[in-house]
């Protein structure tokens, strides 16, 4: 066992430098979803509007963007488990964000389609083989602290809202600064801040070794989450509709870069603060219902915009949503936690991932073709918010497994 790993195990548990020691190697593990997730996926919905001006996209065409970006994440869902037996958790997280690293520099250098499309594809493989591997060996960290490990757990889903909140804070403003035709030095400039983290991560390496021997010990099985796997897939078909469009639409509403750039941070600052608000629902996540709850906030957070559009609303809107929308991965990583042995949870993750992959591959282009056949931004968001509600329903009625575990 390496010596991160058990220094974090092997210090007594009433030992307060346990609680700080395991959190802080969470925190650092965080940085790979910053990166691949806050900054590589969702940093495209604020330059999305210049780049659609600039290069001529349909609202389909920047759909598809994230679609094959979606697509990206599917794929490496499906190999995530595999390249985790075979390489090791740690190795697997490094070199998939080191492929995020790498996309965002391809996409601040080219603005042909295929290339973009290309750069969000890799972006997307990049992001779920380190999520699925990061999220791994956030679980087993958090698990040598049963107390707190639901708290812990939430830590690691929290990272990508400091991303959000990075890129919320530069792009509007740098895009207001150079004019039309910018969006290509905020990829650089995202880049570089990537680059940051990337060597921090490097610096800080944290191994949790799982061998094929390990995962043999035992098999997931769908049926038995069925339900939830439907409501999961329905999450991922609502939510990146909503991150998606949502800087379109408050741009359309007259919000010039101070107000795209407030709801932007809004989002990324209450996803970070989620685990506290959170935390004693996911410590009673051994069934669907703690999802649920949290998926119908993420609903409620995605349809208070077709009410109003003033700004107090659109704010509201920022931080119900935010505070919900990663605290469902956390929850339904706990769930996995709660319900399956230790070398399950590299297979179990990824199932859930593949679900939702398969969701956010399909939301993007579907609700950009419905915002181009209505003509307008707020039919595209009903769906994204009906899909979500309708996603929570399903989680409701998954119920813990009892024999999983044993």
């Amino acid at each position: 066992m390496p010596a991160l790993l058990e220094l974090a195990v092997t210090i007594p548990k009433s030992d307060p430098a346990a609680h700080v020691h395991v959190a802080r190697l969470i925190l650092i593990l965080s940085l790979a979803p910053t990166i691949g997730l806050g900054i590589g996926r969702f940093a495209y919905s604020l330059v999305l509007p210049d780049m659609r001006d600039s290069l001529g996209w349909s609202y389909a065409a920047a759909g598809f963007m994230n679609t094959i970006n979606a697509a990206g994440y599917l794929g490496g869902a499906l190999i995530a488990s595999k390249l985790c037996n075979r390489f090791g958790l740690s190795r697997v997280l490094r070199d998939g964000t080191l492929a995020c690293v790498a996309a965002l520099i391809l996409s601040g250098v080219s603005g042909n389609f295929v290339v973009l499309s290309f750069a969000r594809l890799l972006i997307g493989v990049g992001a779920a083989v380190a999520f699925v591997s990061g999220g791994a060996m956030a679980a087993r960290l958090a698990q040598s602290q049963p107390a707190r490990a639901s708290l812990l757990l939430s830590l690691f889903y929290a990272g990508p809202g400091v991303g959000i909140f990075a890129s919320g804070v530069l792009a509007p403003f740098m895009l207001q600064y150079f004019g039309p035709g910018s969006w290509w030095i905020v990829w650089l400039a995202m880049a570089a801040i990537s680059i940051a983290m990337m060597i921090v991560l490097l610096q800080n390496s944290v191994d949790v070794p799982t061998t094929v021997a390990d995962a043999a010990t035992g098999t997931f099985a769908i049926r038995p989450v069925l339900i939830y796997l439907a409501g999961y897939f329905l999450f991922g078909a609502g939510y990146i509709a909503y991150m998606t469009f949502m800087i379109a639409f408050v741009r359309d509403a007259g919000g010039g870069a101070a107000a795209q750039s407030a709801f932007w941070c809004l989002i990324g600052l209450s996803a970070f603060a989620s685990p506290w608000v959170w935390r004693r629902l996911l410590a009673r996540g051994q069934s669907g219902v703690s999802t649920a709850i949290i998926l119908s906030f993420n609903a409620i957070g995605a349809a208070l915009p077709l009410f109003s559009q003033s700004p107090v609303m659109l704010a509201i809107s920022a931080l119900v949503f935010g505070v919900a929308f990663f605290a469902v991965v956390t929850a339904t990583t706990a769930y996995v936690r709660f319900n399956y042995p230790t070398a399950l949870w590299p297979s179990a993750i990824a199932a859930m991932t593949i679900a939702f992959g398969i969701g956010q591959t399909l939301g993007p282009i579907i609700t950009g073709m419905i915002t181009d056949a209505t003509g307008s931004l707020s039919s595209g968001l009903g769906v994204s918010a009906a899909t979500l509600a309708v996603g929570a329903v399903a989680a409701a009625f998954q119920r813990p497994l009892k024999s999983a575990r044993s």
